[in-house]
């Protein structure tokens, strides 16, 4: 049997696709964690941010929050989070609808929530 290089060398191997979905999913849990402390007093202090990554581009939805969080730190994880999934895309075969998906195009706080306006 004719093994190649990098084929066979378990250093260049990356992560399997399930090791790609379960950090995904654990990444989703802490990113929908620290979205869901986020409050409002005013809707100055809501945001979106593209979430996820589809097969054909854009993201899968965004996510509202305010800046009551950590916003560095939510930025941080899903910058992980969506290289991580146009990662799996690339190497796990996925597809999408490639529907687009617009951003709110702005924002009301209502009972200490952020609700977006399309």
């Amino acid at each position: 049997m004719l093994c190649v290089a990098t084929q066979c060398d378990d250093d260049t191997i990356g992560p399997s696709c399930n090791d790609r979905l379960d950090s995904l999913s654990e990444l989703n849990d802490q990113i929908q964690a620290l979205v869901n402390t986020s409050e409002c007093s005013d809707a100055f202090e809501c945001r979106a941010i593209a979430f996820g990554s589809k097969p054909c581009g854009g993201p899968w939805e965004y996510l509202i929050y305010t800046t009551s969080i950590d916003t560095l730190e939510l930025q941080t994880l899903v910058d992980e989070y969506n290289s991580i999934e146009a990662d799996y895309n690339l190497n796990c075969d996925s597809v999408s609808d490639c529907g687009f998906v617009s951003p709110p195009s702005g924002f009301e706080c209502s009972d200490g929530q952020c609700i977006p306006q399309f």
